[in-house]
C-alpha cells in the first residue's frame, strides 16, 4: 500500500504543532477510505477497531435509545477526529457514524491510540480537548432538552450548525451540507410536524430560507433572540 501524502493532514488544527516528520510518522499507520452518502462508518456498540479523521465531507453521529428512537448527537466536519473510543475508556463505539454526504476518512487501528498519544503529546492533547468540548456540548444539549421550549431548541440547533459548518452566501449563512427537517427533529427531541411548522413560520418572517435539505440562516440576530426566548412578537 502506497504511503499517504502528508498534505492530507498538514493544515488540520489537530496536527498543528507537529513537525513534518512527526506528521508523516503518524500518517504511516493510517489508511484512507471513501464512504458513499448514507453509508455507516461504524455502528453503535460495535467493537471499536479504529479511530478516524474526516478529510472530506460531513458525518452524522446517531444514537439509538433503548426504546428504538434515533437521536442525532452531532455532526462531524472536515478535519475533526471521531470514533476515539479509547480516549473515553471504551472498547465499543457509543454511537453510530453515518456519512451525511460522500466522505473521505483516514483510519488508524484503535490499538495504536495509547502509543500515538504517548509519543505525540500535542496530538494526544488536541484529541482530548476535542473529546472534552464534545462532552461539554452534550451537557449543554441535555440542559436545553430539559429546560427549553421546542422553539428555543430548534433555534439553538440551527445556530450551532451555522456556526460549525456555515458558508456565507448572498442569502445568508448556509448550513453547508444536506440536512432534512427530520434530521433537525432528531437533533432536538421533537417531531417532524413541529419542525416543519417552525421553519415555515421563520421563513415567512425572513429569519431563514429553507429548501430541499438546505437551510440558510438569513437573520442570525433574530434567531439568537428566539434561542434565548427574548422574542415578544
Amino acid at each position: 500500500m502506497a504511503a499517504l501524502d502528508r498534505s492530507l493532514i498538514s493544515r488540520l488544527p489537530l496536527f498543528q504543532g507537529l513537525t513534518p516528520d512527526e506528521q508523516s510518522e503518524i500518517l504511516r499507520d493510517a489508511r484512507s477510505s471513501r464512504y458513499a452518502k448514507e453509508t455507516a462508518i461504524f455502528a453503535q456498540e460495535a467493537e471499536a477497531h479504529s479511530f478516524f479523521v474526516l478529510i472530506a465531507g460531513h458525518i452524522r453521529v446517531v444514537r439509538t435509545t433503548p426504546d428504538g428512537q434515533q437521536v442525532i448527537a452531532r455532526y462531524i466536519s472536515e478535519g475533526e477526529i471521531f470514533g476515539v473510543a479509547a480516549a473515553l475508556g471504551r472498547t465499543t463505539y457509543p454511537a453510530s457514524a453515518v456519512a451525511a454526504v460522500d466522505c473521505v476518512v483516514l483510519a488508524w487501528p484503535n490499538a495504536l491510540w495509547p502509543d500515538l498519544a504517548r509519543r505525540f503529546p500535542v496530538f494526544g492533547a488536541a484529541t482530548y480537548r476535542t473529546v472534552g468540548s464534545r462532552l461539554q456540548e452534550t451537557q449543554t444539549r441535555v440542559v436545553e432538552m430539559s429546560t427549553e421550549q421546542v422553539e428555543q431548541r430548534v433555534a439553538h440547533a440551527l445556530l450551532r450548525l451555522a456556526n460549525q459548518t456555515g458558508r456565507k452566501t448572498d442569502s445568508g449563512i448556509e448550513i453547508d451540507f444536506p440536512i432534512s427537517r427530520q434530521d433537525i427533529a432528531e437533533m432536538t427531541g421533537t417531531t417532524l410536524h413541529t419542525v416543519s411548522r417552525l421553519l415555515s413560520k421563520w421563513e415567512e418572517k425572513g429569519i431563514i430560507v429553507s429548501g430541499r435539505q438546505k437551510v440558510t440562516v438569513k437573520d442570525a440576530h433574530r434567531l439568537v433572540v428566539l434561542a434565548e426566548n427574548r422574542d415578544k412578537g
